[in-house]
């Protein structure tokens, strides 16, 4: 059978062009230049302990997926690989704005206006650091070695950001003496309407025997798939198409072999015209109004007055050098990080409710309004380590970290033509008194500046002694925060107030390791990940009611979040067949968890003092007959509130209370793919894969378990609606399943045809629940895609 050639399109050019040795930070230039290429998945060599290792070597839970799984799967980004992969969730929050969890370590939904709340999983391209809470880059899957997704708290060597896990995107590298390329085009059709595809090209130029150039550059155009309403009976179709536009230019300098230098520098465009939120109440188009058109809107259809975009630019420059110094490795990597995000969102039906609390004529009520989020941010990171290079018993690794962020973020809600009906209302002069120095016509206005550093000191060593290896490390860390809050407009108090956040503390690791067989070995670990804490915003007191004054106002800051993992494992391979599984537990304190503050139009972070995630996961992969491989991945976690949190009247606040489950983490997850393989001639292979992604049912908040379903009153009399109707809305996001299908020819030339359907049976997943002040504007999901149609064309040379 010719079956393992199948994907030849990448092994000459590309698989071959991923050595390991030029991986940023490999430990060993002249070990990893002899590295063969990996006959199976697990043998693929990961750099999760930031040295060489199989993952079926590495003493704790990974996955990694290789270029192979990425195009098998038919994954165009981290949330489409994340249904394939056991334990890792992502919850979709609009374009460019996800949020990560592993093994059910979640805080719940954090929004865009949290700029101060810290990721739970740490993000990596390659050596570089790049998570940014909620607006982590997505960053195209083109040309990418691998993906490792590291299971468990990984603070040890990953930092602050990684109590969860961590995800590594490990890019192919530039290979002296080995010129190549591919080139990969796509055209799709997206839900029968809107035409969607991209152009990607990657080309390994070795210019001679110690310098080599790779250049990735990449476009994708997606189809939209929600359409928007419009006042006065207009429609807009698919109003959330976007693109993705970019590229990669990394130099490998390598005089000897035991020097490598490699600077890089990265950039991408994001644009969206619209976001992938289907509604279900809004204040201007709901079936309760009598004196405008009333609105039952349907699946993936959204109401606006206003237009939305998204964009966000980011710009990284890293350098990574390794130096062998005879039995011990000296590896450098500096990262500078540029980023520029812009979501302007239509907030009419926002401005327009708190208008109507405030009595405001129809003509105030329905102005169109803008909320504007900027951020900037700069970051400058740089990370020096040292690690055995040998083949002893006794291995170790010691190293120093530095970060310096600068983010600016900021709030505008332009409002054409309000500051006169504020006049007309409250009195001559009151704009101008509410504007506080920001613009007129604007009911609220907020700036964010931060500045965070952190510096650390880490370290982990092994000793192997036989068929038993333990491995001990740990962080000693010190951070340091600056936010200044100012703000000014109706809807605001006029704040201006600094606040500093200051942690330190030590992490510690352990790890044991038994080799039963030479197909079998048992680990264990214990390990403790944290996550730094910070300073609420102060709430929009002037639109909160005293209610939830009184209820959310106390949460000013928070404190660090701890936890201790405690894992037990096996990884077991018999002839061409891997079956890798793990249980754990994890004691979780000072869980931050994030809250709606009801008519505020505010989210506020506190303390849990008690939680914990408890479950299984398990992948299996092999090839059971000649010609067919089958993959199956899957987790069952229990995740859950240790205590219960109560205001001064008794009521549990925010649905923490013992027993419920943490939000939005599945039960339940699991992956099923299948892939059959046989040679059409001597020069080409047929191909056909299936895969089946189940997603349970979860939550967006915590609250929202209780008094589940849900009757959601608007309370707001307007358009002819009484105010005392009810939208009734059960909050637990259904479970899901999607079924992917392709085929496909792959030539002895290079060349690769597929065809593909992605989600075949046109499946409305719900992926998040959306509201805005307590649904008293807006309800509705955030949807996945629907069913796509598609051709993919590579190249390899």
């Amino acid at each position: 059978m010719r079956h393992s050639t199948r994907f030849s399109v990448l092994r000459p050019a590309l698989l071959a062009a991923a050595s390991v040795a030029a991986l940023a930070g490999a430990p060993s230039i002249a070990t990893a230049q002899t590295q063969e290429e990996p006959t199976t998945v697990d043998d693929v060599i990961v750099t999760a302990t930031k040295r060489d290792s199989t993952i079926q070597d590495i003493p704790f839970s990974i996955n990694a997926q290789t270029q192979e799984d990425i195009q098998r799967s038919g994954a165009v980004n981290l949330e489409d690989l994340s249904r394939n992969v056991a334990g890792l969730t992502i919850q979709n929050l609009g374009p460019g704005q996800s949020q990560v969890a592993v093994r059910g370590v979640s805080a719940g939904q954090v929004v865009r206006d949290q700029p101060g709340v810290k990721e739970q999983v740490g993000v990596y391209l390659d050596e570089s650091v790049i998570s940014l809470s909620l607006f982590t880059p997505d960053f195209d899957l083109f040309d990418l070695n691998r993906v490792e997704t590291l299971r468990g708290p990984q603070g040890t060597l990953f930092g602050s950001g990684s109590v969860g896990g961590t995800i590594r995107y490990i890019t192919n590298q530039p290979q002296l003496n080995q010129p190549g390329g591919l080139i990969e085009g796509n055209v799709n059709l997206v839900d029968n309407e809107t035409v969607g595809g991209h152009l990607k090209a990657a080309l390994n130029i070795p210019v001679n025997d110690v310098l080599a150039v790779r250049a990735v550059a990449y476009d994708t155009q997606y189809g939209g798939y929600v359409d928007s309403l419009r006042e006065g009976g207009g429609r807009v179709d698919n109003v959330n198409s976007g693109s993705r536009v970019g590229g990669r230019l990394s130099v490998l300098f390598q005089p000897n072999e035991a020097v490598s230098i490699t600077p890089r520098i990265v950039y991408q465009e994001i644009r969206a015209d619209g976001f992938n939120r289907q509604e279900a109440f809004n204040l201007f188009a709901n079936p309760f109004t009598t004196t405008r058109p009333a609105i039952t809107l349907g699946e993936r259809e959204q109401y606006l007055l206003l237009s939305e975009s998204f964009a966000d630019d980011t710009m990284l420059a890293d350098l990574t050098m390794s130096f062998d110094m005879g039995g011990v490795v000296l590896d450098s990597i500096s990262t500078y990080i540029d980023r520029s995000i812009l979501l302007n969102r239509d907030a009419s039906s926002l401005t327009g409710s708190v208008s109507v609390d405030l009595g405001y004529p129809a003509a105030a009520v329905t102005l169109p309004s803008t909320l504007v989020d900027t951020t900037d941010l700069k970051q400058l990171t740089q990370e020096v380590r040292l690690s055995s290079d040998s083949d002893g018993a006794f291995q170790w690794l010691v190293g120093a970290f530095y970060s310096t962020v600068e983010r600016r973020y900021s709030q505008r809600l332009p409002t054409p033509g309000y500051d006169a009906f504020t006049d007309a209302v409250l009195g001559a002069g009151t704009s101008a008194a509410v504007a506080n120095g920001f613009p007129a016509d604007s009911p609220y206005n907020a700036d964010l500046p931060y500045d965070i550093d952190q510096a650390a000191v880490f370290g982990e060593a092994s000793y192997d002694f036989g068929r038993w290896t333990v491995t001990g490390g740990g962080r000693l860390y010190d951070f340091k925060e600056e936010r200044r809050f100012t703000s000014g407009g109706l809807f605001a108090n006029g704040d201006d107030q600094t606040d500093r956040t200051a942690s330190q503390g030590f992490n510690p690791r352990v790890l044991v390791s038994y080799e039963a067989s030479d197909n079998v070995t048992f680990n264990a670990q214990a390990a403790q990940g944290f996550r730094l804490g910070g300073v609420n915003d102060p709430l929009n007191l002037p639109l909160c009611t005293p209610q939830d004054a009184a209820i959310f106002g106390g949460f000013q800051s928070y404190e660090d979040e701890k936890l201790w993992n405690y894992e037990a494992g096996v990884k077991s391979r018999f002839g061409g067949m891997t079956l890798n599984a793990a249980a754990f537990y994890t004691d979780i304190e000072n869980l931050q968890t994030t809250l709606d503050a009801g008519s505020c139009s505010s989210r506020v972070v506190f303390n849990v003092p008690k939680a914990h995630t408890m479950g299984l996961e398990a992948e299996f992969s092999g090839e059971i007959v000649e010609g067919l491989e089958i993959g199956v991945s899957g987790s069952f976690v229990e995740a859950e509130f240790d205590s219960t949190v109560r205001d001064g009247t008794g009521a549990v606040i925010g649905g923490i209370r013992e027993g419920n489950r943490l939000p939005s983490v599945p039960e339940f997850q699991i992956s099923l793919n299948a892939t059959y393989t046989r040679p059409i001639n001597d020069h080409a292979d047929g191909y056909i894969t299936a895969s089946f992604q189940h997603v349970g049912s979860r939550f967006t908040q915590a609250s929202d378990q209780e008094n589940n379903p849900r009757s959601f009153v608007s309370g707001l009399p307007f358009g002819g609606a009484s105010g005392a109707n009810a939208t009734v809305l059960d909050l637990e996001l259904p479970s899901y399943e999607l079924f992917n299908l392709s085929g496909g020819v792959s030539m002895d030339s290079g060349l690769d045809f597929i065809i593909y359907v992605n989600n075949v049976f046109d499946e409305n997943a719900l992926l998040s629940f959306d509201r805005e002040r307590g649904g008293r504007a807006r309800l509705g999901y955030t949807v996945g895609q629907p069913r796509i149609f598609g051709m993919t064309v590579r190249k390899a040379f």
